[in-house]
């Protein structure tokens, strides 16, 4: 009798006991492998308020004893998506988590991705003003420095952020105060940026001349540089930042005020026109045109050497004569840039305020030479709406 039995149990084909044995296994692992989306957002929370507690927290959620924890060590990594609304109505935040399971611990990684806030130019609307050049910058002023005659105008009127474009203002007071420019000057935490939490090679501690913390602070808008700078003026910070609004009124700088000598806060406003009187006459002085406009220069802080480039890519282009420039950024100012160049022989003072991308200043700037090539300055000056009407934004 029983070997009728096991007589009957070989003639079934093999095949048909492969298949069975594949769909039992696969009920098995989708039964282990569910896991409710309220537990796993329950998850997801218990991790941002409490790492030790997230722990116990997944492994609730995942239930299924031991098999589920084979299938984890085996795939090795398990990727989950979740997109949701951020505080803003118009912004949205898209979260990504990674879990990584090893074999004693569990690592979990969250890059969250938020749109960045608008400049103090695009709450305003200077963007959407119309120009025939159709330039990224929301502020554009191009005047012939012979003459200070308008070329190109938008929004020149507009008082905007202008961040490290103030360096100018900075440069300028410290050669006025005629001190030695040999004289050691030492970095040190209150020359660190408290404001931004901007980052700086100089190290607390370093130790560099007068001139050597100005020629890095103009030409690669070394902010710790500029910051000591300041501090070693006679009377101080305060006073220092009183030159420079004193220097300001003296140069016609009516809608124009400091209060730091980086740039960093963005309440150092001004103008494009009051910005190109400052650039004319920072361009007086030849040791600021020579160190804005210099490629490259080393440094020793006591410690190390410190190589240092321009932040302005026009700079290293041998089609620009650029007699002096400089670059600025922060969030609330855009991307700008000043400069006194020249084109077909025709000295011209540039300055383009809250450029759109990190590039684009300088796009804007070859769109302006290009039209200045072509004539485009010898037919009727372009006035953008906003400002033929009246003072502007």
């Amino acid at each position: 009798m029983k070997s009728d039995k096991l007589l009957s149990f070989k003639l079934v084909p093999s095949s048909v006991v492969s298949t069975a044995l594949s769909v039992a296994v696969s009920v098995v692992i989708s039964a282990t492998l569910v896991v409710p989306e309220g537990a796993f957002a329950a998850s997801q929370d218990t991790a941002a308020a409490n790492p030790a507690k997230a722990k116990k927290t997944t492994k609730k959620a995942a239930s299924g004893a031991q098999a589920p924890a084979k299938v984890a060590k085996k795939s090795g990594a398990t990727r989950t998506v979740a997109a949701t609304d951020d505080a803003r109505p118009t912004a949205r935040k898209r979260r990504v988590s990674y879990t990584m399971n090893g074999r004693h611990h569990t690592a979990v990684r969250r890059v969250a991705f938020e749109p960045r806030q608008p400049t103090v130019g695009q709450a305003f609307g200077l963007h959407e003003t119309p120009d025939s050049l159709m330039l990224r910058s929301g502020v554009a002023y191009v005047v012939d420095q012979n003459s200070l005659e308008p070329l190109f105008d938008k929004n020149s009127h507009a008082v905007v952020p202008i961040a490290s474009i103030s360096k100018l203002m900075t440069a300028m007071v410290v050669l006025d105060s005629k001190a030695p420019l040999t004289e050691q000057i030492e970095v040190t935490d209150e020359d660190r940026d408290y404001e931004k939490n901007t980052g700086s090679r100089l190290s607390v501690g370093s130790v560099l001349s007068r001139e050597d913390m100005l020629h890095i602070a103009l030409m690669a808008s070394e902010n710790r540089a500029a910051a000591a700078l300041s501090r070693y003026y006679p009377g101080g910070r305060p006073a220092f930042i009183a030159a420079m609004n004193a220097k300001a009124k003296q140069l016609g700088m009516t809608d124009t005020h400091f209060e730091n000598s980086t740039g960093l806060s963005s309440h150092n406003v001004s103008t494009a026109r009051d910005l190109v009187k400052m650039v004319n006459a920072a361009y007086q002085y030849p040791m600021i045109r020579q160190f804005s406009t210099d490629r490259s220069y080393d440094v020793f802080t006591g410690k190390r050497n410190l190589a240092y480039n321009s932040t302005n890519a026009l700079i290293r282009n041998p089609s620009w004569d650029i007699g002096l420039q400089k670059t600025g950024f922060i969030n609330e100012a855009g991307e700008c840039l000043v400069m006194q160049t020249t084109v077909h022989g025709r000295p011209v003072i540039m300055v383009l305020l809250d450029s759109s991308g990190k590039y684009s200043r300088f796009a804007d700037a070859t769109r302006v030479r290009t039209w200045l090539d072509n004539g485009g300055a010898d037919q009727q000056p372009r006035i953008t709406s906003a400002d033929a009407g009246g003072p502007g934004t």
